[in-house]
C-alpha cells in the first residue's frame, strides 16, 4: 500500500470511529427482534454500567483460597485508601464460594467453613462501606473448579436467590456446561435476572467462542471477548489485541471485557503494569482489580489510583479507544473523548527505547488547529498549542498516555 493510500484508510478509520457514536444511539432502537428491543430496552434503563464497571475480584490472587474474611477486608481496604472513592465499588467473589452441592431445596449455599455468616450478610456488610457485592456463578452444571454447583437448569431459582441475597454483579462463566450453544445458555440466566426484579451487571463470560461482542449487548453489561489472563507482559499484549478487534460494539451500558486486571501481582514490572493499565482505560475495559489490596504497594495504588486515567475509561462518550498503527513494535492507540477532546497512548512494545510520532490527522484532529497536550501519567502539561504532530522517546515495554484538547482560546 502506497504511503498516501495509507494515510487516507487512517484518516477515513477516524472519521468512521467518531461517526460510530451518532451510529450506536439509532442502531440501539433497531435490534432484530421486538423482544431483543423490548429486553434491551430493560438492561439499559436498570441503570447499570452506563461507564465500564470498576472494582475488584478474587480470582487473580486468591482463586480458590477466599473466604469472608478476605471478602471484608478487601471492602475495608478499597474504602481506606481512597480507591472507593475513585469509582471501585464492586467486590466480587469468583468460584468456590459454595457449598459442593445444592441444599435439599436446590437452593445454592455459601460454604459453611469459608463464609459461615452467609452471603447475605457479607452483602449487607459490602453494603454498609458504600460498595456493592458481586458473585460468581456458571451456565454449566459444575463451575470451573468443580468445586460448586453451576446454574444450568436452576436459572430462576438463582437468580431469585442472588437477588434476595442483595448480589449487585453476576459473573456467569461457561466451564462444565452441555455442549447446548452458549448464547442460549447465558440468553435464559439474562431473561431470570430480569424477572428477579434487581439491577445486577450481568457479565457473560464464554470466552469470546460464539463472538458474543454482536449478540450480548441484548443480554448482558459486559462480555469476555478473549480467554483467561495471566500475569505475562505476553498475556496483556496478545489479550489487547484480540479485543480490539470488537471496539466498535463497545458503548454505555455495554462493554468488551478483555478480563481482568494483574496490577500488582508481581509477574511485571512497573512499566508493564503502566502501560496494561493504560490500554486497559483506553478500551473502556471494566476496571476490576485482581491483586490483594489490602496489602498493594505505593507503586501499585500510583497505578490504579490514578484519577486521570480512570476518568478516560469512565468519560461518558463511552468509546473504545483503538490501535491505529503499529510497525516494529511501535503502536500508537487512541479513542475520541468528551468535549472533542481525543485519548492517545504511544506504546513501545519493542524491546528497545524509540521514538513514537503521532499525527493530528491520524486521530481526526485538524493539523493546523492548536492543541493541548496533556501527559496523565506525569499530571502536566507538555504542550499548549501543539500543532501537526507530537513525538515522544518511550521506553520498551512503556507507554506515553496524553489528553489532546483543541485549543479554545
Amino acid at each position: 500500500m502506497s504511503m498516501a493510500k495509507g494515510f487516507r484508510v487512517k484518516f477515513l478509520f477516524v472519521a468512521l470511529l467518531n461517526l460510530w457514536v451518532v451510529h450506536q444511539a439509532a442502531c440501539s432502537m433497531n435490534v432484530s427482534s421486538h423482544g431483543h428491543q423490548a429486553h434491551s430496552r430493560f438492561l439499559l434503563d436498570n441503570g447499570v454500567s452506563r461507564t465500564p464497571p470498576m472494582g475488584w475480584n478474587s480470582w487473580n490472587h486468591f482463586h480458590c483460597d477466599l473466604n469472608e474474611t478476605i471478602i471484608r477486608s478487601t471492602a475495608d481496604a478499597l474504602v481506606s485508601t481512597g480507591l472507593a472513592k475513585l469509582g471501585y465499588k464492586y467486590v466480587n467473589l469468583d468460584d468456590c464460594w459454595a457449598e459442593g452441592e445444592r441444599d435439599k431445596k436446590g437452593n445454592l449455599r455459601g460454604k459453611l467453613t469459608t463464609f459461615p455468616s452467609g452471603i447475605k450478610a457479607l452483602a449487607d456488610y459490602v453494603h454498609s462501606k458504600g460498595l456493592k457485592l458481586g458473585i460468581y456463578a456458571d451456565a454449566g452444571n459444575r463451575t470451573c473448579s468443580n468445586q460448586m454447583p453451576g446454574s444450568l437448569g436452576h436459572e430462576d431459582q438463582d437468580a431469585r436467590t442472588f437477588a434476595e441475597w442483595g448480589v449487585d454483579y453476576i459473573k456467569y462463566d461457561n466451564c462444565y456446561n452441555d455442549g447446548s450453544k452458549n448464547r442460549g445458555r447465558y440468553v435464559r440466566m439474562s431473561r431470570a435476572l430480569q424477572k428477579a426484579g434487581r439491577p445486577i451487571h450481568y457479565s457473560l463470560c464464554e470466552w469470546g467462542q460464539e463472538k458474543p461482542a454482536i449478540w450480548a449487548g441484548a443480554y448482558g453489561h459486559s462480555w469476555r471477548t478473549t480467554g483467561d489472563i495471566n500475569d505475562t507482559w505476553a498475556s496483556i499484549t496478545s489479550i489487547a489485541d484480540a479485543n480490539d478487534i470488537w471496539a466498535r460494539y463497545a458503548g454505555p451500558g455495554g462493554w468488551n471485557d478483555p478480563d481482568m486486571l494483574e496490577v500488582g501481582n508481581g509477574g511485571m514490572t512497573v512499566e508493564e503494569y503502566r502501560s496494561h493499565f493504560s490500554i486497559w482505560a483506553l478500551m473502556k475495559a471494566p476496571l476490576l482489580l485482581g491483586c490483594d489490596v489490602s496489602s498493594a504497594s505505593r507503586e501499585t495504588l500510583s497505578i490504579i489510583g490514578n484519577k486521570e486515567v480512570i476518568d478516560i475509561n469512565q468519560d461518558p462518550l463511552g468509546v473504545q479507544g483503538r490501535k491505529i498503527r503499529t510497525k516494529g513494535g511501535l503502536e500508537i492507540w487512541a479513542g475520541p473523548l468528551s468535549r472533542g477532546r481525543v485519548v492517545v497512548v504511544l506504546w513501545n512494545r519493542s524491546r528497545a527505547r524509540a521514538p513514537i510520532s503521532v499525527g493530528w490527522r491520524e486521530i481526526g484532529l485538524s493539523p493546523s488547529r492548536p492543541v493541548t497536550v496533556r501527559d496523565v501519567w506525569k499530571h502536566k502539561f507538555v504542550a499548549m498549542k501543539r500543532r501537526y504532530r507530537l513525538t515522544s522517546s518511550v521506553a520498551s515495554h512503556s507507554c506515553k498516555m496524553y489528553v489532546m484538547t483543541p485549543f479554545s482560546g
